[in-house]
């Protein structure tokens, strides 16, 4: 066969049969002509800089999606109902300090002419703006969902709130007995006239403000007047079965005053009464490089609080423009800062009724936190953590431990000193119970007391008082640092040597908060870690130069160089070809240098998992930086409260817990603590349990580079994965209700 290709002599001189079909003469044609040019490609798209403000998000806004996120519980049927209402009200809370908190310090720079742009590029006005529209519109959809969705639920289980279109003879006979009796007595209206201007409101109290006709005994026809609700007064009132009928059922404070606003102002008429609460800054601003006694300075400070600039205005929907304008001028604030609400002002006040005895299938299921075997059968704690290490996840396993731990130093005679720090503890906890009969029992007790732990300021100057009348002595930690490790140094004489022993934590040195939190506790007796907490303690109290620690990190000293060598050590892994990993659990991500970090191990080829419970300015995802950063929100029963980071390190896993969040305020103006997690064992469990949220796929919510969340749930035949649910299962025993 001739495979060069017919000539033109041999093709016309071919018989019909054999002449060339179609498809091979523009074959040969096409191998004649020129290949076309393919078209230019696409110019890449520019790989920005890490320091792009692109690439953050604001940390105020990225605070508001988590608060969204805790919204959206409430809509989740696989939660019981009383835990849904429950999920709506936390809602409600955690945006009463974000105005109180967030929203007041973005205000106040632009009130003192010091707007800053952070990382994210956005000034203080227009991140108040996007706050604006975004809030407004979850509250709407905060109302719709309690008026349409969670109160007829509750309704099917005779919880009911009676509206006063209602209301029956029988309960309104009722109602006006109850407010005559019990509510107008305490009652103190306003009338705003020269003599009477507008009241100083307390923050979030509940108010009303009434439109009046006619003229009072003095003359006086101002036709406006204020009913501030004492606080004392229950929000909630619930009904007698025989009145109500059967089931619980309650009449809102707000109604009742409503419906009988005429009996506080004799023979004058009242033509409209509409609910308002007034959220304030909250924020206490004490400088302490200006004052001599700070316990004296914060209860002073405590009062004002109460009475800080205005920052929203909540008022019911019912309440006519000339009324809401009216109030937002006394306040100075503006129309977006106006929120009208379908229902009561102060949802919070609904949390008496989620933990109802008669209603226990509406909530979840009790269980009991387990303690370790090692601890069950023993009566010396201090043999058994002098062995081996004891870790202890709360709250499916128990704090008792931690509390025991204490309790024994108290009372053993070879103890010598307690040490410890105190943020949110409570002045009545077990563990202040007892540092107060240790130092009654002649222990030399010393302890760290955080005085400006936001909203437990008031709980910790009565600890202060307490642990100082017993004996103890009391450091108000460092001048421009927050104390925010959470340590526990015991000195016990052994053998003639003086051994110290010590708990490390990730969260707070309260009971109450250990089953409601994720956290980690620590048990140990190791050499080294006992030595460096005890150097820790001696920079908090005493005064001199840094120590040198041999296994821990602490801020804001060495935790965040610490961190930021060990990212870059590992994208250095990377950068030579090896496996390269970091997973990280923390409650909020907003420090930019370690962000930067982050985004230059992203590039090198580094693996990174991350776990972040609220705020996260990173934005994973964007090809060319962050597109090997995957991060997630878990939101479930419990508060995500624990910090963990993992460092694959060459294959030589380092493994961390501590008190700080990857967060500047953390990291450069708090006093922290990173230690260690040591031996197999240990590692391979915290390992397993971390990486239990990073494959959750029914409670964990996906941050994408747009910086919207998106909540994952399992896809094709994958099996259902709670992490919370999967612990709390392996670790925690229910507890079985008696019938």
């Amino acid at each position: 066969m001739n495979t060069e290709g017919p000539s033109k002599h041999e093709v016309d001189g071919k018989t019909a049969e054999q002449q060339p079909t179609a498809v091979e003469v523009a074959e040969v044609i096409a191998a004649l002509e020129p290949e076309p040019e393919a078209p230019p490609a696409a110019p890449a798209a520019p790989i920005p800089s890490v320091d792009d403000s692109g690439l953050y998000i604001h940390r105020e806004l990225s605070q508001l999606q988590f608060n969204i996120r805790v919204l959206e519980q409430a809509l989740d049927e696989s939660y019981p109902l009383l835990e849904r209402l429950k999920f709506l009200l936390i809602f409600s809370s955690n945006l009463d300090e974000f105005f109180e908190i967030r929203v007041a310090g973005l205000k106040k720079q632009i009130n003192f002419a010091r707007e800053q742009a952070g990382p994210d590029g956005l000034l203080p006005s227009q991140a108040l703006a996007q706050i604006s529209e975004i809030a407004h519109g979850q509250v709407d959809r905060q109302y719709a969902l309690l008026n349409d969705v969670l109160l007829p639920e509750l309704a099917k289980h005779q919880i009911n709130f009676i509206r006063r279109r209602y209301w029956t003879p029988k309960l309104k006979s009722w109602v006006r007995r109850y407010f005559r009796e019990q509510i107008a007595p305490i009652i103190t209206p306003i009338g705003l006239d020269p003599t009477h201007p507008f009241p100083l409101l307390v923050n979030k109290s509940l108010n009303f403000i009434v439109e009046l006709e006619g003229v009072d005994a003095f003359g006086r026809d101002s036709g406006l007047a204020i009913i501030p609700a004492p606080r004392p007064l229950p929000r909630i009132i619930r009904v007698p079965e025989d009145i109500g009928g059967p089931g619980a059922n309650y009449v809102f404070l707000s109604s009742m005053i409503h419906a009988h606003a005429d009996d506080l102002f004799t023979g004058m008429k009242v033509k409209g009464c509409y609910q308002f609460r007034l959220t304030r800054n909250a924020d206490l601003s004490v400088d302490t490089e200006d004052v001599e006694d700070l316990a004296r300075a914060l209860r002073g400070e405590l009062f004002s609080r109460r009475y800080g600039d205005a920052v929203r205005l909540e008022v019911a929907e019912t309440c006519p423009p000339h009324l809401s304008d009216y109030l937002l001028k006394q306040f100075n604030l503006s129309d977006n800062e106006l929120y009208r609400v379908n229902g009561p002002v102060n949802l919070t006040r609904l949390f008496s009724i989620t933990s109802l005895d008669s209603h226990p299938e509406l909530q979840y299921g009790p269980f009991t936190p387990v303690i370790p075997k090692l601890l069950q059968n023993s009566e010396n704690i201090f043999s058994v953590v002098g062995k081996q290490d004891i870790l202890l996840m709360h709250p499916f396993e128990s704090f008792t431990p931690v509390v025991d731990m204490l309790r024994q130093a108290a009372k053993d005679p070879n103890v010598l000193a307690i040490k410890q720090t105190l943020y949110r503890s409570g002045a009545n906890s077990e563990i202040v119970d007892a540092l107060v009969e240790a130092a009654r029992n002649g222990k030399e007790v010393t302890a760290v007391i955080e005085l400006r732990a936001r909203f437990d300021e008031e709980s910790n100057l009565q600890l202060a008082s307490r642990l100082q009348a017993a004996g103890a002595v009391v450091i108000y930690g460092v001048v421009g640092f927050k104390t925010h490790a959470k340590m526990m140094l015991i000195l016990r004489r052994e053998n003639g040597e003086i051994r110290r022993y010590a708990h490390l934590g990730t969260g707070n040195y309260h009971a109450g908060n250990a089953r409601l939190y994720t956290d980690y506790s620590l048990l140990t007796a190791d050499v080294a870690l006992g030595e460096d907490v005890s150097k820790l303690f001696s920079q908090l109290i005493g005064m001199g130069k840094t120590l040198r620690m041999k296994k821990l990190l602490h801020a804001p000293f060495t935790l965040k160089k610490g961190i930021i060598d060990m990212i870059n050590r590992e994208a250095q892994f990377a950068a030579e070809g090896k496996p390269a990993h970091i997973m990280a659990k923390v409650n909020a991500l907003t420090d930019a240098k370690v962000i930067r970090a982050l985004y230059k191990a992203s590039q090198a080829g580094v693996k990174i998992d991350l776990v972040v419970r609220g705020m996260c300015s990173l934005r994973p995802g964007v090809p060319g930086v962050s597109h090997n950063i995957h991060v997630r929100s878990i939101i479930g029963r419990f508060l995500e409260h624990s910090r963990i980071y993992y460092f694959l390190n060459g294959g030589d896993e380092q493994l961390f817990l501590s008190s700080a969040d990857w967060m500047e305020r953390n990291l450069d103006k708090r006093v922290e603590t990173c230690f260690p997690v040591e031996g197999k064992k240990l590692t391979t469990r915290v390992k397993k349990e971390l990486e239990s949220y990073l494959s959750d796929n029914t409670h964990a919510w996906v941050l994408h580079a747009d910086g919207r969340y998106g909540r994952l749930s399992p896809t094709g035949n994958a099996n259902p994965r709670n992490a919370q649910a999967a612990l709390l299962e392996k670790l925690a025993s229910p507890v079985v209700l008696s019938r």
